[in-house]
């Protein structure tokens, strides 16, 4: 091979590299579809979770280049795994308290009630906030107590760190009183639901939003569970929907965050039967 060969080998060579180093940089930059669009991970809450789907959903196909993927896990988990960087976005159905807030940044995308369901065969229709409390805690263990059929009531909880659970329990058990040991214990609202819905004698608590005609919802001193009565408050057992980020949203997540939170975004979360967050 003489000079003139070697030159135009380098010379093809460095076309060659220089087309690699541009298409790297190309993709780096969100350029391309297969590998470069930006992937935004949510985690968290099982009740957040549907709407947190929906409006993945929606915005991913306005947004082409974003792949957002939502997983569930519980509140904990999300609040967890937006402090390690584990996830771009955790999602939580309770208020965080204080030892979780450092370095985390919440942002406010419904209110949602809690919901008190029975079988629907169960012909008790109304309990006081007291007497739920007192079903919950292992005083009242027979239907007949509070106006229904002479039959022990099954008690159905959530697991530890579901929003859930907490806001529950720190609105209707108040900080004194725990639900009782011998609950049977769900690892998210559709486990509840169906237990309830294979059990007449069953009792658990849901998401407002959650729910569906095979379980029954009780009204709470005299109060239904509706979006009206939730967003006027005079239902009074209901909770936050949070996006939590570690720090500040930044970039495509907070382009999503903002979306969310605006006109489009609001109107898919008043379609999930939520409260909008404004």
């Amino acid at each position: 091979m003489n000079r003139g060969d070697n030159l135009d080998t380098k010379y093809i060579i460095g076309i060659i590299v220089a087309i690699i180093i541009i298409a790297g940089a190309f993709l780096a930059f969100g350029g391309g579809n297969s590998g470069g669009d930006t992937t935004i991970e949510v985690v968290g809450s099982t009740s957040v979770q549907p709407v947190a789907e929906k409006l993945a959903e929606e915005y991913m196909k306005s947004h082409p280049d974003v792949k957002i993927n939502v997983q569930g896990g519980g509140s904990s988990v999300g609040i967890k795994s937006a402090q390690d960087g584990i996830a771009d976005i955790g999602t939580s159905s309770k208020n965080l308290k204080d030892d979780e807030k450092q370095g985390l940044t919440d942002y406010l995308i419904a209110k949602d009630g809690i919901v008190v369901a029975v079988n629907d065969e169960n012909s008790v229709s109304d309990l006081t906030l007291d007497q739920i409390k007192d079903i919950f805690s292992g005083k009242i263990t027979n239907w007949n107590e509070v106006g229904g059929s002479d039959a022990p009531i099954n008690v159905i909880t959530r697991e530890d760190g579901s929003g859930t659970l907490d806001a529950f329990k720190e609105i209707v058990m108040g900080k004194e009183t725990e639900i009782k040991a011998d609950a049977i214990v769900q690892s998210s609202t559709e486990a509840v639901k169906q237990s309830v819905a294979q059990d007449p004698n069953a009792i658990g608590f849901v998401s407002f939003a959650a729910m569906s005609d095979d379980v029954k919802a009780l009204n709470i001193g005299g109060v239904e569970p509706t979006e009206a009565t939730i967003a006027d408050g005079s239902y009074e057992v209901q909770r936050p929907f949070f996006f939590i980020t570690k720090g500040d949203a930044q970039g495509a997540v907070k382009e999503f965050i903002d979306w969310v939170l605006g006109p489009e975004g609001q109107e898919i979360v008043k379609s999930e039967k939520l409260i909008p967050a404004k």
